[in-house]
């Protein structure tokens, strides 16, 4: 995950609850180890902060974000959730998802590049909610 602008800031608990989502991927041979290391680098270069001092305008879980991409000009609305929730259909992306991991800990204007199964993929966050 590589940022254009700026940098990730993370909930203490996101970066926690991503942490373990990682160690469980471990073991596991359907993981591309490349995909975990890189999400486990970006997690440790992360400005953790406690829920409640998170900027309202920063991804997260739970968040529902629209998104355009760069190369196809496509605006895409999700809300990010754990494994267990996703759900493509109700637009329910999961944080462990490339898009996911992508955009977790980024604000509303930032760009983010990120290899996609599909190839570079570059994303602008037009707007955050955070309920």
């Amino acid at each position: 995950m590589k940022t254009i602008n700026n940098s990730l800031i993370l909930t203490k608990d996101d970066h926690n609850l991503l942490l373990s989502y990682l160690k469980g991927w471990w073991h596991n041979r359907n993981v591309d180890r490349r995909f975990a290391e890189a999400l486990q680098d970006d997690l440790k270069s992360a400005h953790l902060v406690d829920t409640k001092d998170a900027p309202a305008d920063v991804v997260r879980l739970n968040s529902k974000v629209k998104i355009k991409t760069a190369d196809k000009d496509d605006v895409m609305e999700l809300t990010l959730v754990t494994p267990e929730e996703a759900n493509i259909k109700e637009k329910k992306i999961s944080i462990m998802a490339p898009i996911g991991t992508a955009l977790i800990g980024f604000r509303k204007g930032q760009k983010v590049k990120w290899n996609m199964p599909s190839g570079k993929k570059v994303y602008t966050i037009l707007d955050v909610i955070n309920a």
